[in-house]
């Protein structure tokens, strides 16, 4: 991943494009593809060979759990963040009176269980202001009322990446709140410290290279009794084919509640290929790489004729750069003429930036961008 050689061999692709949208789709390794195909071998041997898809899932637990500085025993799996935050709603248990804390940098799936007509829950939005989520505007919305706050580490909108000890030390001084972090737009690419979470959830398709179908959930022991999941299923209950199947369902504490049914196995050998690569690379050496290219397309847009909508302040860089320009649609076209592809959506266009880029990659970008627009 980090010189020109491994690039290649992992990435091939990368040979025959510019790609700068990660924070969409990684660009698996071709030990992703290799984990795929391992797959289906063992999924030919039928039953007999389940024990090694279980393999495969208790090392993606023991890779997440070193990721998000938890045990394996704190790790779940599901199909992906939506589906995380499902379960947690059906953790809480939320009811009248009660308060949840969402904002306007968030992916929708952190922020919609909460805003079902069927959830009883008050929901009291944190404001952005020019880009960035201010923990003195956060304390405002706070009390004894609340029971959830739920934040990205890093903004999928501009990639703004929360002071997350700022934010733990005002939520636990000011409320009884749990906190929910989507880690997603960073786990793989920036180093994680994540204490003080009480809920960290993740899908697998962008920043660490997997494929889609996963999410990595992480519950502190210390939370499980308040966040588990009270969801039917099998996989997630203590004894689903007992003499007492049927008169009551007892769920497994904490992460375990989140993997209700079969486990996704295809996905789960496409994580752990991947989370072995990465942790192999290493993510400090990612974000050492990594970062200067963040502050070199930064840069370079500030220069030109667009309205940047990440905030300037390198502790709040991650690995994604966001702008608008009123012909964004047209950019995005010539770009992806010009095999150089960034995403378009949700009212701005994203640059992202992971560890197998390069400076050839900004420099380019940059110059189509200033030939589009100028």
């Amino acid at each position: 991943m980090l010189d020109p050689a491994s690039r290649r061999a992992a990435f091939p692709t990368l040979d025959t494009m510019t790609y700068l949208n990660t924070a969409a789709e990684g660009i698996s390794p071709t030990a992703v593809g290799e984990a795929l195909a391992s797959y289906f071998r063992h999924k030919q041997g039928g039953a007999p060979t389940r024990e090694r898809h279980m393999a495969e899932w208790e090392a993606v637990r023991t890779l997440t759990a070193r990721m998000y500085g938890l045990l394996p025993e704190e790790i779940g799996i599901c199909s992906c963040t939506s589906e995380a935050f499902n379960l947690a709603a059906l953790a809480l248990q939320l009811r009248k009176g009660d308060e949840v804390v969402i904002n306007d940098l968030d992916f929708p799936a952190a922020r919609t269980a909460w805003l079902q007509a069927a959830c009883p829950a008050t929901v009291r939005l944190w404001r952005s202001r020019e880009g960035a989520l201010r923990v003195e505007d956060l304390v405002p919305l706070l009390g004894p009322r609340t029971r959830l706050v739920t934040v990205s580490l890093v903004s999928y909108f501009n990639g703004f990446m929360i002071p997350l000890p700022a934010v733990v030390e005002a939520v636990q001084r000011t409320s009884p709140a749990l906190l929910a972090l989507d880690v997603t737009q960073a786990l793989g690419r920036v180093p994680l410290d994540v204490r003080g979470a009480d809920l960290i959830v993740s899908s697998t398709h962008k920043w660490i290279l997997a494929s889609h179908g996963g999410g990595l959930v992480g519950i502190p022991s210390a939370r499980a009794a308040e966040l588990t999941s009270p969801a039917g299923g099998w996989f997630n209950l203590e004894d689903p084919f007992g003499p007492a199947a049927c008169e009551q369902a007892i769920s497994k504490p904490g992460a375990a509640s989140y993997m209700v049914g079969m486990p996704n196995f295809p996905a789960i050998y496409a994580i752990r290929a991947a989370l072995a690569y990465i942790q192999d690379v290493g993510v400090a050496e990612i974000e050492q790489r990594a970062r200067p290219l963040v502050r070199a397309c930064l840069d370079g847009q500030a220069r030109l004729p667009v309205e940047l909508l990440t905030p300037d302040e390198d502790e709040a860089l991650a690995g994604i750069v966001a702008f608008r320009h009123p012909n964004m649609a047209e950019i995005h076209a010539h770009l992806a003429e010009d095999h150089i592809h960034v995403m378009h959506n949700a009212g701005r266009m994203r640059v992202a930036l992971h560890g197998y880029n390069t400076l050839a990659d900004v420099e380019r970008f940059l110059d189509h961008l200033q030939a589009c627009i100028t």
